[in-house]
């Protein structure tokens, strides 16, 4: 039996159908809420992540002791420490391979910070995205290899056979994407995501996997009658890897994030410091800004500027250097967007013409900076909902980039279509995917992985919905709340910010800033103030600049709006539906 719409929203002025909890979902909050004293709207949450009344607090006070795993617990964990330490206690030369997003550079800055504690160096190489694709590559690791005595490959590495056969040294892989069956010649392959692991720690992103390596390391050096590094202090580079590269808020992630949000928050790393600055950030970080704010800034440099610039800036302990960097990486990004909102127009406009699309929505053209594909591939699934692919072709040689939806595998779809030769090249995790094929293969490719992703149930049902919380009246909507509500974050990946409702409201709006639009509604006791993006982008912007006197049911999520040391509340609208009656 289908549920009945929230607030009987069955299509939204952006077309979504609204769903809210079950009434079992109702009765539970309530009971945690008299068992708890919790306020209720947290309850809902807490509800929503199948937390119990007994598990409450312990929610809301993730402690890192508790779900620190053990870093042994991963096949060839001892095996890579044990080298790296004997690499550095015999002096010899060390050199990390590192991937050029977000991921990569702060698990290459958390061994170069490490290494520097310890009064040593490495060389840092990060491959050209354009010249040299993902990953590993025969020439560069020839090179290295014929320099180094070990070669650290940090996020990357788990499918790269022929290159860490090429490099002649030591090589030790620390990485989270798909392996495959078999596994490349290396000294040690470290990674949560192998098809011998169980699958416990498959959520972890590369940095926390470096990390659980730099734990052991520590341990190690412990029984050699050694004190290693403060690593406590490196939680910031956890934290902002972890939000960046989606991966999902669950178990030890959460710990990770919650304590490396403390850190950031004293602003001791230059690197970030420096970024933060530039990006105007004027309060205490959040998950939010290290996905939306910082990390596509030090992911402009792999996308489009200088591969290291990330790693570089997230590594350095030069004040003076880190400004240079950030405010090179803050204008490589400003480009990034406007390349990026060229290619997301001419993408959108492909997939609309190509009609319904099945389990898979893709594009592909001449031209299309490989360094925003992906980006472009993030815009168009939340447009449609659809895991989605977008491709960029030089030539007869296409690279791409997919982001998928929840419950939707499109890592594992991409390695199988690699492993059936209908691509050159292809990997990633469940979240997001990069492949290479000519362009030849593209058509075959495209409908084999549709026929793929619809057998993981990556088909559209109905119109898309829009999960919403729980509905509070105005007045309810305090700063006290939000710092309740806050409690159970961070927010991101699998365990998104919740999202009310504000039934029945009269609305003013005027315009701010470029497309933009500021809204007040609320009756009686309390006001609110509403703040609707890119207003013009949706149907939202035209309904509110000219509402005729109608009411409306908003949604979105509640935040905290600092400005001139002072703070109020505001809702970030993301949907609305004109009230009946």
């Amino acid at each position: 039996m289908t549920q009945r719409a929230f607030l009987n929203v069955e299509v939204s002025l952006t077309g979504r159908r609204w769903t809210g909890p079950s009434v079992e979902a109702e009765r539970l909050a309530e009971a945690m809420m008299q068992a708890t004293r919790l306020p209720l709207a947290l309850c809902h949450t807490l509800v929503s992540r199948q937390i119990t009344p007994p598990e409450a607090q312990s929610y809301l006070a993730p402690s890192l002791r508790d779900l620190m795993p053990d870093p042994r617990h991963l096949r060839d964990m001892e095996r890579a420490a044990t080298r790296f330490l004997a690499a550095v206690v015999g002096r010899q030369r060390i050199a990390i391979f590192a991937d050029y997003d977000v991921d990569g550079g702060a698990s290459a800055a958390l061994l170069l910070t490490w290494l520097r504690a310890m009064g040593q160096t490495a060389t840092l190489y990060i491959p050209d995205r354009i010249d040299e694709g993902y990953g590993p590559n025969v020439p560069a690791m020839a090179d290295l290899g014929a320099r180094h005595d070990l070669i650290l490959c940090v996020d990357c590495g788990t499918l790269s056979f022929d290159p860490i056969a090429a490099a002649g040294c030591y090589v030790v892989v620390l990485d989270h994407h798909l392996g495959a069956e078999t596994l490349p010649a290396a000294h040690a392959v470290v990674n949560p995501n192998r098809q011998d692991e169980d699958g416990s720690l498959g959520h972890l992103c590369a940095a926390a996997v470096v990390f659980l390596m730099l734990v052991e390391a520590n341990r190690q050096l412990r029984a050699l009658g050694q004190t290693g590094p403060d690593l406590m202090a490196m939680l910031d580079l956890v934290a902002l890897a972890t939000v960046a590269d989606v991966a999902p808020l669950i178990g030890v992630n959460r710990a990770f994030v919650r304590q490396g949000l403390k850190v950031m928050a004293r602003r001791d790393r230059p690197g970030l410091r420096a970024l933060a600055d530039v990006a105007r950030l004027d309060q205490a970080p959040t998950a939010y800004a290290l996905g939306f704010v910082l990390g596509p800034r030090i992911n402009a440099g792999g996308r489009i500027g200088q591969a290291d610039l990330g790693a570089r800036l997230l590594a350095t302990d030069n004040p003076l250097e880190a400004t240079a960097l950030a405010e090179r990486l803050d204008r490589l990004n400003t480009e990034r967007r406007a390349i990026e909102a060229a290619v997301r127009a001419e993408a959108l406009a492909q997939v609309e013409a190509r009609g319904p699309v099945g389990a898979l929505a893709w594009a592909a053209a001449e031209g299309w900076h490989p360094g925003i594909v992906g980006i472009v591939a993030a815009r168009m699934k939340e447009a449609t909902g659809l895991p989605s692919v977008v491709i960029g072709f030089e030539g007869e040689v296409g690279k791409g980039s997919g982001r998928s939806v929840e419950g939707v595998d499109l890592g594992a779809a991409v390695h199988t279509l690699a492993a059936e030769g209908l691509i050159e090249k292809g990997g990633g995790h469940r979240m997001a995917a990069g492949l290479s094929l000519a362009r030849a293969q593209l058509e075959p490719a495209m409908a084999r992985l549709s026929v793929l992703l619809a057998r993981q149930g990556g088909e559209p049902v109905g119109a898309a919905a829009l999960r919403l919380d729980a509905v509070l009246m105005p007045s309810a909507a305090t700063p006290a709340l939000i710092e309740e509500i806050d409690a159970a974050g961070p927010f991101g990946a699998a365990a998104p910010s919740p999202r009310f409702a504000f039934a029945n409201q009269q609305v003013t709006a005027r315009r701010m800033g470029e497309g933009h639009l500021r809204l007040h509604f609320g009756d009686g006791g309390g006001k609110l103030e509403a703040v609707l993006f890119n207003a013009f982008d949706t149907p939202l912007g035209a309904a509110f600049e000219n509402p005729s006197h109608r009411r409306f049911h908003l949604a979105g999520r509640l935040e905290l709006n600092t400005w001139g040391g002072r703070s109020r509340v505001q809702l970030r609208l993301e949907d609305a539906a004109v009230a009946a009656g």
